[in-house]
């Protein structure tokens, strides 16, 4: 179960960093360019989108990389990726894997109670 936690905290952070950067970057896009009327508009939050563009991936990423060794903690990690990412992000068709998949990690990593047969 912590392999399965490894791997399912590395893809969802990976898949989190693609949605991190495009988010990050719409932000980013919207404050030199401005808002463009009925076409795209700033986020009601910018900061908390920048912050969980970095911050939840790389939590994903470490609370993964944590699993095999440090089980409680890295599920704790990817817990709170999963809940950084669905505050900052919403739900939908780009953010449900990532969420997922973090959210999976970290209840297999909670729940594994000794390490994985070599």
């Amino acid at each position: 179960m912590r392999n399965a936690a490894l791997t399912l905290g590395l893809i969802g952070g990976i898949i989190g960093m693609i949605v991190g950067f495009f988010s990050y970057g719409y932000v980013e896009f919207i404050d030199w360019f401005g808002e463009i009327r009925d076409v795209a508009g700033q986020v009601d939050n910018p900061a908390l989108i920048k912050a969980a563009s970095l911050g939840a991936p790389v939590l994903a990423i470490a609370g993964g990389a944590m699993a095999r060794s440090q089980a409680m903690v890295g599920g704790v990690l990817m817990l709170l990726s999963a809940a950084g990412m669905y505050y900052a992000f919403g739900f939908g068709v780009f953010t449900m894997f990532p969420i997922v998949m973090a959210g999976l990690g970290g209840l297999l990593a909670l729940t594994a109670r000794k390490p994985d047969a070599a």
